[in-house]
């Protein structure tokens, strides 16, 4: 449905070249759940911002490719196996804006500052409707009452009438979801939904995006920094790290047989039930490099317990399969390096 191959994302600066995403590839195939996973300024949502084609300038898409399969060709230059590149794409062009958030949907971190604070949430979602579908206002409104009701929003014939700030914290979220869904997208993209609700509502939120995966049959792509989330939702998990993939696979062999350090330490510092009372949780040391100092090698290996001297910071390992379905980029499972050769 979606595949994304060696891509990079830079912001060229007066002070120096930071690079956002450098290298970034994985699949997502029709009604998958792929998680994206790594510490705040991994590079998880400017992957999403860089497959909806939202980057602002100075950034830019250097190198790769973003090839998608829409449900919807007509009017679109497909090739002939019916998908297209994204990236070949002019972000303001008729193309880009009929597959953002008609084929590829957003469900942002934060409702409140996604939704217009002056227009009704009806009003947003119907805009949303007739930008992408052909339909009367009349017959908008009653598919936004009906994408309310899906989503579990008590009342919806009332509460499209609603401002955002009318709404909790969970219903606000509710409509945002139900905006999304509103033209029936191909992939869903949510970027950390429930960061910004309770234990409650976050598992409410879960349920309910479960639920429209097997009711839409859409592909989802879920970008979070919570490991509890990633195991309880997704499928397939990709491990980022300073613009970087370090690992990718199932959740199950993630979790339960992770290969890279840097996602071996991310779930050491996952509290459990079984921890010690009054002992601190593991952390990982240090924390992740100014984007203008970017350290030589293997961007994790200045934390990293297992670096190797001479070898880990010097080289960038290559991201290869040590068992079928699990890539990793470690000189401790290989001595593959990026670009081709051995350590």
């Amino acid at each position: 449905m979606l595949s994304v191959r060696d891509l990079k994302m830079y912001f060229e600066l007066d002070e120096g070249v930071v690079r956002a995403v450098d290298g970034v590839s994985y699949d997502i195939r029709p009604g998958e759940i792929v998680g994206i996973v790594g510490e705040s300024g991994c590079g998880k949502s400017m992957t999403m911002r860089s497959i909806l084609r939202t980057i602002e300038k100075p950034g830019r898409i250097v190198a790769g490719e973003i090839r998608f399969r829409p449900k919807r060709t007509r009017g679109m230059p497909v090739d002939s196996d019916g998908s297209l590149d994204l990236v070949s794409l002019d972000p303001r062009s008729r193309t880009m804006r009929t597959i953002r958030g008609g084929e590829i949907a957003l469900i942002p971190q934060e409702p409140m500052s996604a939704f217009s604070p002056l227009h009704t949430i009806g009003n947003q979602i119907v805009e949303a409707i007739r930008l992408h579908r052909k339909a009367s206002v009349r017959e908008a409104r009653g598919i936004a009452i009906e994408s309310l009701r899906e989503v579990g929003i008590p009342n919806p014939e009332s509460r499209i009438d609603a401002y955002s700030w009318q709404l909790s914290g969970g219903l606000r979220q509710r409509a945002i979801i139900a905006m999304a869904l509103a033209c029936n997208p191909t992939v869903l993209i949510a970027d950390e939904p429930t960061t910004a609700v309770d234990v409650t509502t976050q598992a409410q939120i879960l349920e309910l995006i479960q639920r429209l995966r097997h009711d839409h049959d859409a592909a989802i792509l879920f970008i979070t920094h919570d490991l509890g989330v990633i195991a309880q939702l997704t499928e397939h998990v990709v491990v980022m790290y300073l613009g970087k993939v370090m690992e990718t696979g199932p959740v199950d062999a993630i979790f339960h047989a992770a290969q890279h350090p840097y996602t071996r330490a991310l779930l050491r510092s996952v509290p459990s039930v079984d921890s010690v009372p009054r002992v601190a949780l593991p952390t990982i040391e240090g924390s992740i490099p100014h984007p203008f100092n970017r350290p030589t090698g293997c961007p994790f290996h200045p934390r990293c317990p297992d670096a190797m001297p001479g070898r880990c910071d010097v080289a960038m390992p290559a991201l290869h399969e040590v068992e079928p379905g699990r890539p990793v980029a470690c000189f401790l499972h290989h001595d593959l390096v990026e670009g081709g050769g051995t350590a």
